[in-house]
């Protein structure tokens, strides 16, 4: 095992673009580090240029004590999972696996051992002389991860692994995903373009954007303390809610003003976020988690000191055990580029496809299942101002986050 760490890495192809650009990152031993971000932010060719497919255009690149930006990538001690299986459809299962071993002249004994180890670990004991052809995508998904297995490397690097299945057999595989790496310990580097298997699957998270990285974090913080808008939009699904807001004094102390609102702002925020008391009397822009919203009817008795805002349901998608529910504020959409970037982010995101509603904001608060709301209904909602966030209008920096204190 080992650690990896890249420093100042760039990669310029043709042409001049940057596809990478000045990338500091230090993966520790053993760690799951998720690369995140949309398509074409740099996120697959960080990962080909650590497995050697790619030449790095500056930096250094180190996997244990090893400077390895000149070696080979069968020099490297590395393992890739590739999206599509890339398995040898004439070979058997059993074939598969042992063949990197074969190639490296590892002894029969050895290869029998820890090819029977990693299909018993991954479930495949019984496929084990079937070809590929009679396998379904998940099953092929966990050759190719047995593949990488039985090589024992020093580091496992994933590209989009599971981007090939269904959403359910994702979900498993996922949990499989997790399984394994706490077995194991190995050092892995994973990259996806979704960022609910980037939050589920990481011990910390690289989220990218053109190539610059924005913020490395734990999952969890990254949700909490995004460092601008664009972590704040592109992580989290359904994604956060903005609005220009202006922070105002009132009666009752502070407040953030927006589309015919005004939500308290506690005294504790000022504290923990250095420079808001900077903004009053001025624009920013507010944002607000689905998560941090509930029904004022499911929520009595949980909700002391929560800001109450009467809404209409416009779209409601029930979950189970929750409720989506989309209303409009009367306020134009945010058009930052920060927030217009997280929303293009996803192929696959409803977040590309939103309805068109003018001038108004369309917005979603998540909701506990008991309410009963239904399109067309009046909701009360409360929100937990104790977690909202704000952005600087010009920068898109998170206001008060450590690391934009003094920028």
């Amino acid at each position: 095992m080992a650690s990896i760490v890249l420093r100042k890495v760039d990669k310029i192809y043709a042409g001049g673009v940057k596809a990478v650009n000045g990338l500091d990152l230090e993966i520790q031993d053993g760690e799951f580090m998720v690369l995140v971000g949309p398509s074409g932010c740099g996120k697959s060719t960080a990962l080909r240029m650590i497995a050697g497919l790619e030449d790095i255009s500056g930096g250094e690149i180190s996997i244990g004590e090893r400077v390895v930006n000149h070696l080979p990538p069968k020099d490297r001690d590395i393992a890739m999972v590739f999206q599509n299986y890339a398995l040898y459809p004439h070979m058997t299962v059993e074939e598969n696996l042992a063949f990197g071993l074969k190639l490296r002249k590892m002894p029969k004994a050895e290869i029998s051992k820890r090819v029977q180890e990693a299909a018993k670990m991954l479930g495949l004991d019984q496929y084990l002389k079937r070809k590929p052809a009679a396998l379904s995508g998940g099953q092929r998904q966990r050759v190719a991860m047995g593949r990488a297995i039985v090589r024992e490397p020093q580091a496992f690097l994933m590209d989009e692994p599971l981007s090939n299945l269904d959403a359910k057999l994702r979900v498993s595989m996922r949990a499989s995903l997790n399984t394994l790496h706490e077995r194991l310990g190995v050092t892995t580097v994973y990259v996806t373009h979704d960022q609910v298997e980037a939050m589920t699957l990481g011990d910390r998270v690289c989220v990218l954007r053109d190539g610059i990285l924005q913020q490395v974090d734990t999952p969890q913080n990254l949700f909490d303390a995004p460092v601008n808008l664009f972590v704040a939009g592109f992580m989290g699904s359904p994604s956060m809610n903005f609005v220009n807001a202006e922070l105002v004094r009132d009666d009752g102390g502070a407040a953030v003003a927006f589309a015919g609102y005004k939500l308290p702002v506690p005294e504790s925020t000022f504290a923990e976020k250095q420079g808001l008391d900077q903004y009053f009397g001025k624009k920013l822009i507010l944002g607000i988690r689905p998560s941090d919203f509930e029904d004022a009817v499911s929520a009595s008795g949980h909700s002391t000191g929560w800001a109450r805002i009467p809404a209409r349901a416009q779209v409601t998608e029930e979950l189970g055990s929750e409720i989506n529910v989309l209303f409009l504020i009367d306020a134009p959409p945010v058009e930052h580029r920060d927030t217009v970037a997280a929303q293009d982010a996803g192929e696959d995101e409803e977040a590309a496809t939103l309805p068109l509603v003018g001038d108004k904001s369309l917005w979603t608060a998540r909701v506990n299942a008991r309410s009963h709301v239904r399109p067309g209904q009046d909701i009360e909602l409360v929100v937990d101002t104790r977690n909202l966030h704000f952005f600087d209008t010009d920068s898109g920096l998170a206001i008060g986050h450590p690391a934009n204190v003094g920028r």
